[in-house]
């Protein structure tokens, strides 16, 4: 009953203090997909990838209902750093469903304005920005104020269309701030002076302190709180910081829309053991401090740690100096010599591209083909399994008619038999005194289908992850390959099957499952069923070692299909922005050799960032894991039609 009546009370007080219209609201996931489409075709950076931003304390001046409601302490903004463009959960701040989502796009537009683009453009909004006063202005927010009047100078002169739909924005935003009657004077002078430069974007050089006891200003919607990294301050009142989770694969099923994280990163802390408390019991509930506290290994894990780290709004992190890799070297460690599977020659260099640099590092990755041992019973020759069977007789029989049949050619020189019209034509010819034509046969044309394809498989560690109670992802994979092989044995296409995986860049494992001149039997079936995950995912290199693979085929159309269930990364910098711009420049060089590459994905995320991988048509994303093995060869016979 009271949990029912305090939820009535929360509803009836947020309701009436204000500020929102829920029934107004546009979410990111709507909008996300079309917001990453107008910020890369204004020119944004096509690397970036749309997240959401973090939810930040302002200090800002509220009402008493918002103060008894306990609302509107925290506003997410939009901002841009070096891998993306967060943009806030969901705007319900103005009263129309259409300005909330303009609202959307003029963020993404004005990110875009940021960046560099056409000289003339941006040398106007420079000079048109007032020249910045000798003294007595507050700096953080001057900066940001001016950040954000340069980016809305470009972006109203690169692409004027846009401009009525800001002057709508403008008015709608500015109805919903705070009126300036009510403010004392030090604060209403500069809600005056951002006001006027929503209205003239340049007019306004910078913004005077504030009085020691004032309120900070409330955060303008309408711009960016950072830009590339750049320090927080100013009107927002918030310390710099990055956001967690950039780094690293995505969960599956996780949404980018979701709620992220600021990082405040700590000195670490002298070592105290965890048993003992240095202060008194009672202040635990008023005191709160960054303990290193020693813990042992084998505690379960804790399942409501995510939800109770999405009810933080701040995440702090330290470098304890240890090594978390030591705790689970079991797994990352390379095998031993006689467990290891048996290297191909020592080693293939090969290029790759940094981004950071623009520059293409020649011989800077190593890829060891490997093959399994002999000694290796779990590549012991196989039959195909019996889950897979009554699936692979159907692929068999849809791939079959894909197969172009047999015709006879009519009027040969030569040919296993006589064709009848040819031959009458013939003594017809010779009984009048005409020469008669010699092409008299019927030569029986056998036809094929002039492709290769190669199947590379993703096989690092993130594939032993769960998708059910019953499978993995590399089984899925698994599955994916052997049913891949049956269903182009019904078409005679030539093919290989691949997988690879990664410890940094001297160690990038490439296994032959098959190669073009191999039989798919029983041998093929087995070295299958013995792959493994592991390591590390390091997609660049793999994709220019099986482009030199399949150019090596005499095949007019050459496909490269990759099975992949998450982001690039590796150990060594090989992370976020650099794998993903090194496998992107790997896939163009892929097509100027004229290798055909489409990813298929099971990574839920990967609308985020394989258009910018692939291309629009490059890809596909399966929701549905489980799905894949069976949807496999359906992609191919698309790509063959």
């Amino acid at each position: 009953m009271e949990e029912t009546v305090g939820l009535l009370w929360h509803r009836l007080i947020t309701r009436a203090a204000g500020g929102h219209f829920p029934k107004a609201a546009v979410k990111l996931k709507e909008i996300e997909k079309v917001a990453g489409v107008f910020f890369r075709a204004l020119g944004g950076d096509p690397g970036l990838r749309v997240a959401a931003a973090t939810a930040d304390g302002h200090g800002a001046r509220r009402s008493l209902l918002q103060r008894i409601a306990g609302a509107d302490e925290r506003i997410s903004r939009g901002r841009m750093d070096i891998a993306t463009l967060r943009l806030p959960p969901e705007i319900d701040a103005l009263p129309e469903r259409g300005l909330n989502r303009d609202l959307y796009l003029w963020l993404a537009a004005l990110a875009a304005g940021h960046a560099a683009g056409e000289p003339a453009a941006d040398a106007a909004a420079d000079a048109a920005l007032a020249p910045l006063p000798e003294g007595g202005f507050d700096a953080p927010a001057s900066r940001e104020l001016r950040e954000n009047q340069r980016a809305t100078l470009r972006a109203l002169q690169r692409w004027p269309g846009i401009e009525t739909r800001y002057r709508r924005l403008v008015d709608a935003v500015i109805a919903q701030r705070p009126k300036l009657e009510k403010l004392p004077p030090a604060e209403a002078a500069r809600e005056q002076l951002l006001r006027q430069a929503l209205h003239a974007p340049g007019s306004v050089a910078a913004l005077p302190p504030l009085p020691p006891k004032a309120k900070a200003t409330q955060p303008m919607l309408l711009w960016l709180s950072d830009f590339r990294g750049a320090q927080q301050g100013g009107l927002t009142g918030m310390g710099s910081g990055g956001e967690a989770g950039e780094a690293g694969k995505s969960k599956p099923g996780r949404d980018t829309s979701e709620q992220a994280h600021r990082v405040d990163r700590q000195e670490n802390a002298p070592e105290k053991h965890g048993m003992i408390i240095p202060f008194r019991a009672e202040s635990l509930l008023s005191v709160a401090e960054f303990i290193k506290v020693k813990r042992s290994t084998d505690d379960d894990p804790e399942d409501n740690a995510a939800d109770a780290a999405a009810n933080l709004e701040q995440l702090s992190i330290t470098r304890d100096g240890e090594r978390v890799a030591s705790k689970v070297r079991f797994d990352l460690d390379l095998p031993s010599a006689a467990e290891d599977d048996v290297a191909l020659g020592e080693g293939i260099p090969l290029p790759e591209w940094d981004y950071r640099k623009s520059l293409l590092r020649e011989d800077h990755v190593r890829l060891i083909e490997l093959t399994p041992s002999v000694h290796d019973l779990r590549a012991a020759p196989s039959p195909l399994p019996e889950h897979l069977r009554r699936t692979a007789r159907r692929l068999h029989r849809q791939f079959a008619a894909l197969t172009p049949g047999r015709r006879w050619l009519k009027a040969q020189t030569d040919g296993g038999e006589l064709d009848i019209d040819a031959v009458v034509r013939a003594t017809t010819d010779r009984a009048i005194g005409h020469h008669p034509s010699d092409q008299l046969y019927l030569s029986l044309e056998k036809r094929e289908r002039d492709l290769a394809c190669l199947a590379l498989a993703d096989l690092s560690l993130s594939t032993d992850a769960w998708i059910s109670s019953e499978a993995r992802v590399i089984d899925v994979i698994r599955d994916s390959l052997l049913l891949f092989g049956e269903a182009l044995l019904a078409t005679g296409d030539s093919f290989a099957l691949c997988g690879f995986s990664s410890v940094k860049r001297s160690n990038v494992r490439f296994h032959r499952l098959k190669d073009f001149n191999q039989r798919f039997d029983d041998k093929a079936r087995g070295r299958i069923m013995a792959i493994k995950p592991g390591y590390y995912t390091r997609l660049g290199a793999a994709i220019r070692h099986s482009t030199s693979v399949l150019e090596k085929q005499t095949a007019a159309r050459r496909i490269l299909l990759i099975l992949s269930d998450g982001k690039p990364n590796d150990l060594d910098l090989y992370d976020g922005r650099y794998g993903i711009e090194d496998t992107r420049v790997a896939v163009v060089e892929a097509r100027n050799r004229g290798v055909v590459p489409f990813c298929v994905t099971i990574d839920r995320e990967g609308a985020s960032y394989l258009p910018h991988l692939f291309g629009p048509a490059g890809f596909a994303v399966i929701r549905q894991p489980d799905e894949l093995p069976a949807r496999l060869p359906m992609f191919y016979a698309q790509l063959t039609r």
